[in-house]
């Protein structure tokens, strides 16, 4: 593998651990919060200039329903990174306490709630859509043989399982309550097991990274076939 690929899989692998330990706000205080944030922004720039041929290509090529559906995406994440970093500026009490902003508070409150569940749904959703190429350096890094139909039918099951459970967890933690503003505060638990919290997280995750995988998979199927 090339050392550019390496390298954007790692930001997006470091990233992809940021985005869990952003989740887990109760568990590790404002500092770290406001830090893992700062970071996160960081690699979300590194991020855009190691992809930017994609930029160069949007001009180019057929827009398939499948590509549509990726830029969609990518547009949507790239506004919710936007308001996530101008809320988390305004809200920070550590690592921009030095720059002179006043008033807003509420408003940016409301922005990074909204924004940080919106964020984590539609980052799955990019996952969801990369997830071939995930699962092709998961298997080389593995050194697996060439797939078979009972391994596909496996994954498959733990694939639907993880997602069952993963919109239990996504209804019982309110998180549609959060992304439409019917609060204004978010309810956390700072006594629940660290492990629960992020295996929900993972869980949640499955609802959008399993049905974009094989939505855009079924996509390129159809366009193939046009």
């Amino acid at each position: 593998m090339k050392t550019l690929a390496k390298v954007k899989i790692a930001v997006d692998v470091l990233m992809t651990l940021l985005l869990l330990f952003l989740m887990g706000y109760q568990f590790w205080g404002d500092t770290a919060h406001e830090w893992a944030g700062a970071i996160m922004f960081i690699l979300f720039i590194v991020h855009h200039i190691l992809n930017r041929g994609w930029y160069k290509g949007l001009l180019r090529g057929r827009y398939t329903a499948f590509r549509i559906l990726q830029l969609a995406i990518n547009l949507l994440v790239f506004v919710n990174m936007i308001c996530l970093m101008i809320s988390g500026v305004i809200l920070s009490n550590h690592v921009f306490d030095f720059l002179p902003i006043q008033g807003g508070m509420a408003f940016a409150r409301l922005m990074h709630m909204a924004a940080s569940y919106w964020g984590f749904t539609l980052m799955a959703l990019h996952l969801g859509l990369h997830w071939g190429m995930i699962v092709g350096i998961a298997g080389k890094a593995l050194k697996l043989k060439k797939s078979s139909r009972g391994r596909r039918i496996v994954l498959r099951t733990w694939g639907v399982l993880i997602a069952l459970y993963g919109a239990f967890a996504f209804i019982r933690r309110d998180l549609p309550t959060y992304m439409l503003l019917r609060t204004e505060f978010v309810f956390l638990d700072f006594g629940e097991p660290k492990l629960l919290f992020y295996l929900d997280c993972l869980s949640m995750m499955g609802i959008f990274i399993f049905p974009a995988y094989y939505g855009s998979a079924l996509l390129g199927k159809l366009t193939a076939k046009h």
